[in-house]
């Protein structure tokens, strides 16, 4: 999934687990969304999250997952 850069990350790192994400998000199999996404941080994250995937990732996301645009839509 990570071609270049970082191979490990340090989740207690906000940069770092942004980072990873945004990857898990716009690169991952459907494994690698099991794997690595935890529903709450995600949900928590949204907001952030949603401004660093392109915009076919964030319809995506928001479509099947409504709860993400709602949570975007408060924090703003």
């Amino acid at each position: 999934m990570a071609w270049s850069g970082l191979r490990t990350y340090d989740l207690d790192r906000p940069r770092q687990r942004m980072s990873l994400y945004r990857t898990v998000l716009a690169e991952g199999q459907y494994e690698d969304l099991v794997a690595f996404l935890d529903r709450d941080l995600l949900t928590a994250q949204w907001p952030a999250l949603r401004t660093l995937v392109s915009r076919h990732v964030r319809q995506v996301w928001e479509e099947r997952f409504p709860q993400l645009a709602a949570g975007a839509s408060s924090a703003a």
